[in-house]
């Protein structure tokens, strides 16, 4: 399972969705969904602009966790 960090990095620096589509240009439903780890895809674009933002790598952004099958 990939888990999506976008909520921990807006609530450490006390972000609202309105902010981060501010800052980065991306879509709010795109924002959303990755707040709330709805999202099944997403453009490298994206992931891009929210690592300009966050100065981050992808890995700060998404994580691996196995799951158990």
């Amino acid at each position: 399972m990939i888990r999506c960090r976008l909520s921990t990095l807006m609530g450490q620096r006390k972000l609202k969705v309105a902010d981060v589509v501010r800052a980065t240009g991306v879509p709010r439903t795109t924002v959303t969904a990755l707040y709330k780890e709805t999202a099944e895809r997403i453009d490298l674009d994206s992931i891009e602009a929210l690592c300009r933002h966050f100065e981050c790598d992808v890995g700060d952004l998404f994580q691996f966790e196995a799951s158990e099958r």
